[in-house]
């Protein structure tokens, strides 16, 4: 792995080998999202807790203090929406000089394994680590996304994030499931970041899948709606970050988020 490669990936990996990336780029698909009407206001509090943010360049360039900001993961998939046909469908949407123009630390690009456009979502993933190694610049997968969201038994996220792994991403983020998590880490040859999925109901429900997949080999999270949806967003960054870099427990963690909430 050459200089620059490991330079960008230690801006969104910690010293400790684990991250927390916050996710603000649903816009990309559906639209306005609740919470994330104005996304610099939504990030500003966060932002001390997270690692990198996830975000398309729209919302990059007119939200995203450039002075004050962390490292930036870029969204560079999408051309699909929640009215459209198929969600699956999506295409490249950035070049490579707009990624190093926008001075990106990785960027990230959706793969959907198992759909109609399995070979098309695949192929963006292939060319875009095509273009992106020439530069030193790590591609992030995100798999089982969408529709595919339903399969998410350990069975199919191992077959999504190995074939990710195996078109040349140096990072892949999937979702957590609650039997052999540790199979889909341990097949995978590339770090495993966990994401957030739809919102949970309570606050513990996501520390304790949060906690478990990171026992079981995952990196870190890419948490967003599970963050700045709840109706107290920093004291679920402050929580999450305890678990992601301090060893924390689900328990402790709950503790954590309910003496910050009292405190606020």
């Amino acid at each position: 792995m050459d200089w620059g490669m490991k330079n960008r990936l230690s801006q969104v990996i910690q010293p400790d080998g684990h991250c927390f990336f916050l996710p603000i780029d649903h816009g990309y698909f559906q639209g306005p999202t609740r919470c994330l009407e104005k996304p610099g206001e939504t990030i500003k509090p966060l932002l001390p807790y997270c690692d990198a943010l996830f975000v398309t360049r729209g919302v990059l360039r007119s939200c995203v203090d450039p002075a004050n900001s962390k490292p930036i993961v870029l969204r560079v998939s999408g051309c699909t929406s929640v009215v459209g046909k198929d969600l699956a469908n999506e295409a490249l949407t950035t070049s490579i000089e707009e990624i190093i123009r926008l001075n990106a630390s990785a960027v990230g690009v959706s793969v959907f394994v198992g759909s109609d456009y399995e070979h098309e979502t695949l192929l963006n993933l292939a060319e875009l680590a095509n273009e992106c190694e020439d530069y030193g610049i790590p591609v992030m997968a995100v798999t089982a996304v969408g529709r595919e969201l339903e399969k998410r038994g350990a069975r199919y996220l191992a077959l999504a994030c190995r074939i990710a792994a195996e078109l040349g991403a140096r990072v892949v983020k999937t979702y957590w499931c609650e039997e052999d998590f540790d199979k889909v880490v341990n097949s995978c040859p590339v770090p495993v970041i966990v994401a957030g999925g739809p919102k949970c109901e309570t606050e513990l429900e996501v520390f304790e899948f949060v906690y478990d997949g990171m026992q079981k080999g995952a990196i870190g999270i890419n948490l967003g709606r599970n963050v700045w949806q709840n109706a107290h967003p920093v004291a679920m960054a402050r929580a999450l970050r305890a678990i992601v870099h301090e060893n924390a427990t689900a328990k402790e963690a709950h503790e954590l988020f309910n003496d910050v909430r009292n405190s606020q």
